[in-house]
């Protein structure tokens, strides 16, 4: 089946978790209105569906390919990314001094996930483009944000990110890339990175690398690391194409999915050093880099979403179309699956997963809004400060997420799920990077962990568990039948991520190894509880003002009923489970 962009699904729930219709009531996002964002919506949801999802099967087949030191993206590749950025989708969240259209997060959170869901492998594209924005807009001189975000945010250039070289890998202290000033402002660079996702391509006329590396004179680790812009081609004075920069394409990976991305090794300054201009301070680059990997780290987020809508769509078609088994009504002749009780609940586990997972993502879009926009400096200040403590959870849980549904999604489609001619098995090759990218999900629990829930002295996590608490009582406030143990539940959940995150806190205090070894079923604990509080809120938006339906109302309760009440289980890990890690000694792994 095609896909179908949930675009009513998303509505909701930018009602329901992010709480757009206060956010526009008080103007935070000045000169827009639901209807404008609504056909935003529409639109994205039609071009994905029309133009990327056709793409998606052929881009997993072909491949990119490195061809005399060029990469050939698949067939349709370039036309509809020509498509995409002359249909101004590049310029959705840039800023409007740049030619951008200045739209809020939640929009752009949307709309990333209509890409991912049609194609993965495509969206990685403009994912990169926009960190790439973020970093020199921020980072940059006003002359490179003059020479290169116009382009950047048209679409005309595209962006890349360059961390990773063989003996680095979320070890950024053991880079080696070097750069050498030249004493006109430009550097000269050199070094090999590994795993640049769209490192070289034809789809736009030039491309725009981001590159840590070193100053010969750098102290050691992560404090002697610097940004720097490096572009494929050199730009004249006047803003047309120069010649070409000292950075080639030596080679593309080979992986498991999202065989339509070309992941390149790339390799400056083989001959005399590819010139770079400076982002931010000398040896201050990790920090400007950070803002590019913060706002990719929510989009990979988003993207598990997209990937689990997707396979659950076609998981749904395919329950209502496949006939096997008799039903319980003893009725004659084969059923549709999805007369199956133990299929039904895969169906709602994959649904209720992907919209608990799609929640956090939009809650913490509508955080890094309020950060931004908010005329309170106080207010711009905690929204900040949330942002901070939910970034690592939208980008691990929701990734999880990704993984798991795509899984699922195997499953339902039983011994078809696993050829490739039904394309459920693409779905999962290609979720299972995600957990990977822009830090692994361990790392991005440790930094829940370490550095999050620590955040204010425990206040900023304090005052987001209040404001889950204050969803729980509205719900039992509204103590409706057909909300089953939805409010007992989601009660029980919170009561053991408080307990979790105060044995957290003692942890901290006298062995943080310990705070280490459980950081990971910590963090499922915070995402299972915050996304089920956010699809309770949705069962009361259904039921006060008729926006939703009773699939609303179905799906948080089977998140409670059935998913959220594994969290005591998690807290009991989380308070006494470190023991059990770190009383093994290591070498009982050594071969």
């Amino acid at each position: 089946m095609g896909y179908q962009a949930p675009v009513e699904d998303i509505i909701f729930q930018l009602r329901a978790a992010a709480g757009l219709d206060g956010l526009l009531a008080r103007g935070i996002y000045e000169g827009l209105d639901s209807e404008t964002i609504e056909a935003v919506l529409r639109e994205a949801g039609r071009f994905s569906a029309e133009v990327l999802d056709p793409l998606n099967k052929v881009g997993d087949k072909q491949g990119s390919r490195l061809v005399d030191g060029k990469v050939e993206t698949p067939e349709g590749w370039a036309e509809a990314y020509a498509k995409f950025a002359g249909a101004g989708w590049s310029a959705l969240p840039c800023p409007e001094e740049f030619g951008g259209q200045g739209l809020p997060s939640v929009v752009s959170t949307a709309v990333c996930e209509f890409w991912n869901a049609g194609n993965l492998s495509f969206g990685l594209c403009p994912l990169l483009t926009q960190g790439a924005i973020d970093a020199i807009d921020i980072g940059g001189s006003a002359d490179l944000k003059a020479r290169y975000l116009p382009k950047l945010v048209s679409g005309e250039w595209a962006g890349t990110m360059n961390l990773t070289e063989p003996q680095a890998g979320s070890d950024l202290s053991a880079l080696t890339s070097k750069a050498v000033p030249q004493g006109d402002g430009t550097y000269r660079v050199s070094g090999t990175k590994i795993f640049i996702t769209y490192g070289e391509h034809e789809l736009s006329e030039n491309i725009i690398h981001l590159v840590l590396a070193r100053l010969p004179d750098a102290p050691a680790g992560t404090k002697g690391i610097s940004l720097f812009l490096v572009p494929k081609f050199l730009v004249n004075d006047d803003g047309s194409i120069g010649e070409r920069n000292d950075v080639v394409c030596g080679g593309l990976e080979e992986k498991l999915g999202i065989h339509g991305s070309p992941t390149c090794v790339m390799n400056f300054g083989e001959n005399d050093g590819a010139v770079g201009y400076l982002v931010g301070e000398e040896n201050r680059g990790l920090a400007t880099m950070f803002v590019m990997m913060n706002a990719a780290r929510l989009a990979v987020g988003v993207q598990g979403v997209a990937v689990a809508d997707r396979a659950t769509q076609q998981a749904v078609a395919y329950a209502n179309e496949r006939r096997q088994g008799r039903g319980m009504d003893g009725s004659a002749g084969p059923v549709a699956i999805v007369e199956h009780a133990d299929v039904k609940r895969m169906l709602l586990t994959m649904q209720a997963m992907t919209q608990a997972a799609r929640s956090i993502c939009l809650v913490t879009a509508r955080e890094t809004d309020i950060a931004r926009l908010s005329a309170s400096e106080d207010e711009r200040e905690t929204a900040a400060a949330r942002v901070a403590l939910l970034t690592p959870v939208a980008k691990a849980f929701s990734t999880d997420v990704g993984c798991e549904v795509a899984s699922l999604g195997i499953q339902v489609h039983g011994g078809m799920g696993f050829i490739e001619e039904t394309g459920a098995a693409q779905y999962y090759r290609d979720a299972r990077i995600l957990p990977i990218y822009e830090g692994t999900n361990g790392i991005q629990a440790i930094d829940l962990v370490m550095r999050k829930v620590p955040l204010g002295g425990g206040a900023v996590l304090e005052d987001y568990l209040h404001d889950l608490g204050d969803i729980i009582k509205e719900v039992e406030r509204e103590n409706r039948p057909e909300f089953g143990d939805l409010g007992d539940q989601m009660g029980i959940a919170l009561a053991a991520l408080r307990e979790a995150s105060q044995g957290l806190g003692e942890m901290l205090r006298s062995n943080p190894e310990a705070a280490l070894a459980v950081a990971t079923p910590y963090l499922r604990l915070f995402g299972i509880t915050a996304g089920g509080c956010y699809l309770a809120n949705g069962a009361l938006l259904a039921v006060r003002d008729g926006s939703g339906s009773e699939r609303q109302i179905e799906i948080a309760r089977f998140f409670a009923e059935n998913i959220v009440v594994s969290a005591m289980g998690l807290a009991s890990t989380v308070t006494k489970g470190a023991r059990s890690v770190l009383n093994v000694p290591t070498e009982r792994f050594h071969s």
